[in-house]
């Protein structure tokens, strides 16, 4: 799974902290009932999805600031957006186990509460696929506040038959899909550059004083990754749909 982009929050996992594999399921909850003679009626009462788990090593400089990100996260116990490949589910942070080795390398493990399957949610709304993409670009726009540009997109979304595989107007829709992706990875990319000045500032030489200080930093910094991951997941559910379309 190494090719593949792995968002927990504000936390973009890479190279060895992208895990092999992600356990995800659940069950159906029933109520069942054995009646005389041997027959038996089942009431099914909806999903019941097992925690999301997954493990990795945490490396590079700034391994520990983003192990205490990860731990910050998980004493909030808010509700955050988990995204790989076309999974998409809002979670909550139920577990998280660090093994300290060295500074640059921290072995770790995640266990997430699955809160709502985002994508199983709009299925069972039943709304179509333009309805669907219209309805994520909405909610990326807004997370995003004007920092990245949408208006590619949403108006490449807004021409006939642009939500139908093969047209023109698809494959643009497409293009201006994937620029927009890439303009917001190039600012999660921004957003994580700050994080290294923030660590080797204030955790550096033991200055518990600047230790704090950069804790608050990064903590702010964590809130503007929050927000664009999240815009991400919504573009990568978007991109997802439209691969998937029909002619």
């Amino acid at each position: 799974m190494s090719n593949i982009a792995l968002l927990l929050g504000p936390v973009l996992f890479q190279g060895f902290e992208v895990p092999e594999r992600i356990g995800f399921g659940g069950r159906q909850r029933m109520a069942v009932h054995d009646l005389p003679g041997g027959a038996r009626v089942i009431d099914a009462l909806g999903r019941d999805d097992t925690p999301i788990l997954f493990g990795g090593v945490l490396s590079g400089p700034d391994a520990s600031l983003r192990a205490h990100e990860i731990d910050l996260l998980r004493a909030q116990g808010a509700p955050l957006p988990l995204t790989w490949d076309s999974f998409f589910y809002t979670v909550v942070i139920a577990d998280f186990q660090a093994s300290y080795t060295r500074a640059n390398w921290i072995p770790y493990r995640i266990v997430c509460t699955v809160l709502r399957d985002e994508a199983e949610a709009l299925v069972q709304t039943g709304l179509t696929l333009l309805m669907q993409s219209t309805a994520d670009l909405g909610s990326a726009a807004s997370l995003l506040g004007g920092s990245v540009d949408l208006s590619g997109a949403t108006t490449a979304l807004a021409v006939p038959g642009a939500t139908t595989l093969g047209t023109g107007a698809y494959s643009a829709t497409q293009s201006a899909l994937a620029g927009t992706q890439s303009a917001v990875s190039g600012a999660i990319a921004t957003a994580e550059g700050t994080l290294g000045p923030i660590a080797a500032g204030g955790f550096a030489g033991g200055d518990a004083a600047g230790g704090i200080a950069a804790l608050g930093g990064a903590t702010g910094a964590a809130g503007q990754l929050a927000t664009l991951s999240a815009a991400q997941g919504y573009l990568g559910r978007t991109a997802t749909n439209l691969a998937n379309a029909s002619p």
